[in-house]
């Protein structure tokens, strides 16, 4: 069968009887279904539950549903005897299917695979398919993914930002208008599938990002080393542009070990002063010294520190961000003018530094979207001194480095979640001087109006309280945006009681929204 599978690279091939096993029915395994389907493939769908929405479309798009406990490989799929498997990404390497399927050689493919596949379905002008630019890293992938698609877009370029970002790769490819440029975030779960290829067609991106690497999905992966090793398939076979974060030697390593097509540039991001292919900050203005002729004498200017305080974009985590997405951007000749339009009408998403609140005399900021501990960290050095709202479901990630570094800072924690005890262990540990508020509570209603109560008793005239949690939200909260509308909701409360005897505002720091 090996044979056959190498011959199925593009929309056009004969996909027709193909027995293809879907892992998992969620948004990308609708997508991988249906797209299968519509190819001719024999699909069966086999999963643990399903949304009753999905589970009604699967007859109609033509394919087989099988529905039951996963603790253990279905008699039906093995009867299936399928000659591809695809899988979800929620499926980690040590699932029952997936050792299963790799046991028996079954071909094992993600989504993305299957899209680089597929992606002629629908060509530019020149008959080519559009391009591909690969963005991931432990935080700021989808806010990259949005600037770099806002960019390219502002440079003329049909640019749609699709993956781990919400909307499946296979449902771009299929889009009947058509793309030039394709922004795809990839969650390392994701990555760790695109490992695993074999065909002659590998995925190849014009331009590819790493952000940052830090602990985090530890428990999916099973080590720290496995999760920086799914991260680096990121820069495989990259044909133009390897961007790389030049304050974390991770993401440069990983480039300096990547296998790339011949010509490639390594091209370096930070908040200095760049040196020749770089992007980088000089005098509080963001440059690009990588992509114009003469860049050992001459920068291009992108914009400026003031113009993004004056857009909520001057946190440094967020400057980064943009220049990261601007070397992508640059990679397919975006002119810096039109990076700079983009950047005017750009916006954070919900849940991002997000300002929620102001009022007697606090300013609330909610940055749940701050799942792991790398990510609080950018949040708290954005706000030093606030009052630091923390926990959750940790992920098997030890948060005492994060307390050791930026806890000490903090005016009190209020501590929250289901891990709330190795959050209070690493305070008394490292930031034994800091007080500190617990959140016993367990009904999701009742958490958050506890924490707002205790972050106003501790908080003072112009004090900032942050929500940056360093943890997921499932063990509480139906998600980190449920978690943050609750967070605000309650703070406004808050605000409304005592809104006779409001103080001023207080000025924000520079770098929160």
């Amino acid at each position: 069968m090996s044979g056959r599978l190498d011959s199925l690279t593009s929309w056009h091939a004969d996909w027709s009887g193909l027995r293809a096993a879907v892992l998992g029915l969620s948004v990308t395994g609708f997508a991988a279904a249906d797209t299968l389907a519509e190819l001719g493939a024999d699909v069966l769908v086999v999963t643990e539950a399903a949304a009753d929405e999905y589970a009604r479309l699967l007859p109609v798009v033509g394919a087989r549903l099988w529905q039951g406990g996963l603790d253990a490989v279905p008699a039906e799929l093995v009867d299936f005897d399928p000659d591809v498997v695809i899988a979800s990404p929620g499926f980690a390497p040590q699932h029952p299917l997936i050792a299963w399927a790799r046991e028996t050689g079954v071909a094992l493919w993600g989504d993305i695979e299957l899209a680089w596949r597929v992606r002629d379905k629908v060509v530019r002008a020149d008959g080519t398919p559009a391009d591909w630019i690969l963005v991931t890293g432990t935080n700021g992938k989808t806010t990259t993914t949005q600037l770099a698609a806002t960019m390219l877009a502002a440079g003329g370029l049909r640019a749609a930002p699709c993956g781990n970002i919400g909307v499946p790769v296979l449902d771009a490819v299929r889009d009947p208008a058509g793309f030039d440029a394709l922004v795809v975030e990839l969650s390392s779960h994701q990555l760790w599938y695109l490992g695993l290829q074999a065909g002659p067609d590998r995925v190849s991106p014009h331009a590819a990002v790493c952000l940052n690497l830090a602990d985090d999905h530890l428990q999916w992966h099973g080590s720290f080393e496995a999760y920086r090793a799914a991260k680096a398939h990121v820069y495989d076979h990259t044909r133009v542009a390897c961007v790389y974060n030049k304050a974390d030697p991770a993401t440069m390593r990983m480039v300096e070990d990547a296998d790339v097509v011949e010509g490639a540039r390594a091209i370096g991001f930070d908040l200095g002063s760049p040196g020749p292919s770089d992007l980088g900050v000089v005098e509080g203005i963001l440059v690009d010294r990588a992509f114009l002729d003469d860049r050992q004498h001459r920068a291009l200017e992108l914009t400026t520190l003031d113009e993004l305080r004056a857009l909520g974009l001057s946190a440094p985590h967020v400057v980064a961000n943009i220049l990261a997405a601007a070397a992508l951007a640059r990679s397919l000749e975006v002119s810096p003018e039109a990076i700079s339009d983009a950047l005017r009408g750009f916006r954070l998403d919900p849940h991002r530094i997000e300002v929620v609140a102001v009022g007697r005399g606090v300013t609330w900021v909610d940055d749940s979207k701050a799942t792991n501990p790398h990510a609080a960290a950018s949040s708290l050095a954005a706000y030093p001194g606030a009052i630091w709202v923390v926990g959750g479901l940790l992920k098997g990630v030890d948060i005492a480095a994060l307390v050791a570094a930026r806890g000490g800072a903090a005016k009190a924690a209020v501590v929250i979640g289901a891990d709330r005890a190795e959050v209070v262990a690493a305070f008394a540990r490292h930031a034994p001087q800091v007080p500190l508020f617990e959140v016993d509570h367990t009904q999701t209603e009742d958490v958050m109006a506890r924490v707002v109560e205790l972050a106003a008793e501790a908080a003072d005239d112009g004090d900032v309280v942050l929500l940056a949690p360093a943890a997921a939200s499932f063990d509480q909260f139906a998600s980190y945006a449920d978690r943050g509308q609750r967070f605000a909701a309650a703070a406004r409360e808050w605000i409304g009681k005592g809104s006779d005897d409001q103080h001023d505002a207080p000025s924000l720091p520079s770098g929160g929204a």
